[in-house]
């Protein structure tokens, strides 16, 4: 950590998390006595987010499908346009992570990039796996969409809100287990 502050690094985040037309059920209100009733349309498609958080802001990626290695480039070209400076990127240990492609792509990067895996289950310590936690859990809870459209607008307008809200992005660093000194 000292060594990538040392090298003016940006320490950047990733994690990957997927939704389906069927809802995140949460507790709900309803009119006393009558039970409330979730109708959704489900198929076992899945849209997929790809999300990099920095100190100061996160980034997300949506595509339809599982994560894939050719998803995880995509996701790294975007966040190298978006960030100057050269990234440490800390990530759990998920096999599109390890591919060979994307191997080879952080190594044709010329030190640009440069990655650090988190240790085997330990969820705690990647401040990611709260963005999902809120989101899911205050930002999409009983969500019925239509068709995937409707899915990508609506999680994509959730992302950005949450982009919105600086206070938010540091109480995600504050829940996880990492102490910076």
């Amino acid at each position: 950590m000292k060594k990538a502050c040392s090298e003016g690094r940006t320490l950047l985040f990733i994690d990957e998390s997927g939704l389906s037309q069927k809802p995140h059920r949460c507790r709900s209100w309803a009119p006393r006595g009558k039970t409330p009733v979730l109708q959704f349309n489900f198929n076992w498609d899945k849209l997929s987010v790809s999300a990099g958080l920095t100190l100061r802001n996160f980034y997300f990626w949506l595509y339809l499908g599982a994560t894939g290695q050719t998803e995880v480039i995509d996701f790294l070209k975007a966040l190298v346009r978006h960030i100057d400076q050269p990234l440490l990127i800390v990530w759990d240990r998920l096999s599109a992570h390890r591919r060979r492609l994307v191997r080879e792509f952080v190594e044709l990067s010329e030190g640009h990039i440069v990655t650090e895996y988190l240790p085997a289950y330990a969820p705690e310590l990647n401040p990611v796996e709260y963005i999902w936690s809120y989101w899911k859990q205050h930002e999409l809870p009983n969500v019925c969409p239509k068709d995937y459209g409707e899915l990508s607008r609506r999680v994509r307008r959730a992302l950005r809100r949450m982009q919105r809200r600086p206070r938010l992005i540091t109480a995600f660093w504050k829940q996880s287990s990492l102490c910076f000194d």
